[in-house]
């Protein structure tokens, strides 16, 4: 690696040299990006693949006549998608901020000569939640009003109110029909764009804190799932549960019921399988060189022990996705056919012809051949030579019995072309589970083999092959006997955790061998001396659900309260000893270094303020618009800087943590038109808000007061202070301490800057979000280490959006 990064070290230098003697080449780099990023000198990748064009030709995918535009269209950028999360209250609020603003700038403008096209809606999308645009990240950077648009994009994606994800990608959720009641699995979840919808289908009800229904989102991979915990915990649920499994494997999980154990089975299934993705072609470039047959071949059996593995926890009556972003009929129609036919009736294929009208789809193929890397084809099973049967399974072909064939309804699938309507390539099958499977001789309801269950299917997933044969055989009696003292043991081993409400990480061995140690999860017991205090300060609700309080440490003080909702508590205790908990609960409660001579030790935390609101009778001040204004843009304002009406609300409130809230006026419809809920402090002369940055500047937005101006401002005054750092620098003595010359200097300009914000507090807020609350900031960001560090160093590489 050495000598290559050499190499390649050299090669950049050389480039730059070139640059510098000539001006700026441009180039599409095949999806949209800049090229001038690329600077390792490779050549730049052929949008061609004769084995590709010829394999699918062959198949008859594309419709007569079509092919030419189905190629072109592959060739060419993949739009930019974004969705605007539809379960928060203010979503209608950033749609009508983005079509009467940010969108009207981009009428009649024109970059390099070209007029810049203007965002459109998605048909099939409910509500005009989700839009697309041509516009590249290269364009973006051309113009003022296109950088102010990507900007807007960028911090409204981090504070969750906006998901930029691929069109197709969308489409699997809807299909779901998720209900706030439903009890929902995502098999493989990461890098978490789907699962976010899920999230925000539970909580399409705003004023029911706590859904009954959750989302269990699963991923193989240890890094990616903090890459998933980071996604799902810009929606700030309690419902969200992230486990690291392999989903072709993953356990049964049981619940308590009334007092007696059962074993979970899921409402909702989403199984977004891993797979070659040649429906992403125009993201990933790379395919275009990479692509064979083989990929298909190889990733077959693991797609269907997946999909095998789902329904079989699917509840009867539930329903299960089945998607893909591959066109290939062996990852798709092959699967579900082969699916279909060992649940022997159990299964079929939901009609889902008229939902999402608008939606351009393709029915599912039901006659395909099988085709090796070297071009050789093979239409039936019969004809594969013995020495290829290894890489060619009997289900890779379809069922050969006109009537079986008829039945199985596979033009009920979808296809979604990318030609039809400038999307990527995409499949979805719905499965409906209409009875248990042939191999589970027991109703669902009612499991009393679970120990023996598991490891049935761990011994199954561990000695398969990519062969199609995944069925869990029936146990012997020797073995229900060695499974009933299995989980005699098991029990005896955990029963006193369960009673002290600690879940911790799984004690297997084999687990601890992949990715990191997480820390445990311990539920408050219910005469736990430090709720008392919070209970009394707050003045909660009598109704509030405090048994599911819980904290990441058993020792020590307890410096975060997160909060989980009742069902996932029930599956937290009832499984801690085989389930791989990477991340659970919302942050609602954290400690105060100063809080305790203000009569509670925690003060509220942002992240859960719209869960925990409802359950708070005290300490909650009503606040203008104008107060709002002056809480997000000034760090830490006098009190005499607030309205009358809020000094006198103020004025015999004890110092300490407070709730803001600000309430619409319906008679003033030009003000902003959704509720706020902020978490604050209260001082001796001051009052502040405890809201992370890019929150700040949603809301700021939202009221309509312009950020932008303020990234000019603080990119000049950057620049300004990193040249006096410089010049200080130099001048420095060998022992003075570089951080220390920079923090003094970095003190003085916030000095100067918080001197003309005293002036005019509204009019230079933009100044003040972008500098001023820096330090609220980090500390927002600090607090947050019920996330681990690994999700920046995520791999998002996967094909998988």
């Amino acid at each position: 690696m050495g000598r290559r990064a050499r190499d390649r070290r050299r090669q950049q230098q050389q480039q730059q040299q070139q640059q510098q003697q000539r001006p700026e080449r441009g180039g599409d780099g095949g999806g949209g990006g800049d090229q001038a990023g690329w600077a390792g000198g490779y050549p730049e990748i052929v949008k061609e693949n004769e084995l590709f064009e010829r394999y699918y030709q062959e198949l008859g995918i594309v419709p007569a006549g079509e092919w030419g535009a189905f190629m072109a269209a592959l060739r060419e950028p993949l739009p930019a998608t974004l969705r605007i999360t539809g379960y928060r209250s203010h979503a209608k609020e950033i749609l009508h901020c983005l079509k009467e603003k940010y969108f009207k700038e981009l009428q009649n403008l024109e970059v390099d000569g070209q007029k810049v096209e203007m965002p459109q809606s998605l048909s099939w999308y409910p509500e005009e939640l989700a839009w697309h645009t041509n516009l590249s990240r290269k364009i973006l950077r051309k113009s003022p009003q296109l950088e102010k648009f990507h900007q807007f994009l960028v911090s409204e994606t981090e504070c969750g109110n906006i998901s930029r994800q691929e069109a197709v990608s969308m489409i699997p959720p809807l299909l779901l029909n998720v209900n706030p009641h439903h009890k929902i699995l995502d098999m493989c979840a990461a890098p978490g764009s789907k699962t976010a919808q899920l999230i925000e289908m539970l909580h399409a009800d705003m004023n029911v804190p706590f859904p009954k229904g959750f989302v269990i989102a699963n991923d193989v991979d240890n890094k990616r799932c903090y890459l998933l915990v980071h996604q799902a915990k810009r929606l700030n649920s309690p419902c969200i549960m992230v486990v690291n499994h392999d989903a072709s494997s993953i356990p049964n999980l049981q619940i308590d019921v009334d007092g007696r154990k059962e074993v979970l089975f899921y409402d909702r299934i989403l199984c977004d399988v891993p797979c070659s993705g040649d429906g992403t072609m125009r993201k990933n470039i790379d395919v275009w060189k990479k692509w064979t047959t083989q990929n298909s071949l190889q990733l077959h059996g693991l797609q269907l022990r997946i999909a095998t593995r789902g329904v079989e926890q699917l509840a009867e009556g539930g329903r299960m996705v089945y998607s893909t972003c591959s066109l290939n009929p062996i990852e798709n129609e092959a699967v579900i056919a082969s699916l279909l036919e060992k649940s022997q009736g159990a299964l079929e294929l939901a009609d889902v012809s008229s939902e999402l009208p608008g939606l351009k789809r393709m029915p599912g193929i039901t006659k395909w051949k099988v085709m090796l890397k070297d071009g050789q084809w093979f239409e039936e099973w019969k004809d594969v030579p013995s020495n290829r049967q290894t890489q060619i399974r009997p289900t890779m072909f379809p069922v050969k019995d006109e009537e079986k064939l008829k039945a199985m309804n596979l033009e009920r699938c979808l296809r979604i072309l990318p030609h039809h309507q400038n999307t990527g390539g995409f499949f979805v099958a719905v499965l409906i589970k209409k009875s248990p499977m042939p191999w589970n001789k027991r109703q669902p309801k009612v499991h009393q083999k679970l120990p023996q269950r598991t490891g049935d299917t761990e011994v199954t997933a561990a000695n398969s092959d990519n062969s199609s044969e995944c069925i869990t055989e029936e146990p012997t009696l020797a073995e229900n006997e060695e499974s009933k003292t299995m989980k005699e043991l098991q029990n005896s081993d955990t029963e006193q955790s369960k009673k002290e409400g600690v879940c911790g990480p799984p004690p297997s061995k084999k687990m601890k061998l992949f990715g990191f140690k997480e820390d445990p999860f311990v539920f408050l017991p219910e005469d736990d001396p430090l709720f008392l205090p919070i209970q009394k300060f707050y003045a909660l609700d009598p109704s509030f659900p405090k048994m599911n309080l819980l904290t990441r440490t058993q020792e020590g003080k307890k410096r975060q309260l997160y909060m989980v909702s009742k069902e996932l508590r029930n599956v937290l205790l009832n499984n801690s000893e085989k389930m791989k908990v990477i991340n659970t609960g919302i942050k609602v409660w954290s400690r105060n270094s100063d809080g305790e001579q203000f009569g509670c030790a925690f003060r509220l935390a942002q992240e859960g303020i719209y869960t925990l609101y409802p359950f708070i009778h005290a300490r909650i001040i009503s606040v203008c618009i104008e107060d709002v204004k002056i809480l997000l843009t000034q760090e830490n304002p006098f009190l005499s800087k607030f309205s009358s009406e809020t000094q006198k609300k103020v004025k015999d409130m004890a110092m300490g943590s407070i709730v803001l809230k600000y309430d619409p006026d319906p008679e003033k419809p030009d003000d902003l038109q959704c509720p706020i809920v902020l978490c604050g402090w209260q001082g001796k002369t001051s009052l502040r808000a405890f809201v992370p940055k890019n929150e700040r500047l949603h809301y700021l937005r939202m009221m309509g007061v312009e950020v932008f101006k303020a990234k000019r401002k603080e990119e000049e005054l950057e620049s300004k202070t990193e040249e006096e750092v410089q010049h200080r620098l130099a001048q420095t003595e060998e022992g003075m301490d570089v951080e220390d010359k920079e923090r003094d200097l970095v003190t003085k300009m916030e000095a100067e800057i918080g001197e003309e914000s005293s002036q005019s507090p509204v009019e230079s807020s933009a100044m003040e979000v972008e500098n001023k609350i820096e330090d609220l900031d980090q500390s927002s960001k600090n607090a947050n280490s019920h996330v681990s560090q690994e999700s920046k160093d995520a791999d998002t590489s996967n094909v998988k959006d």
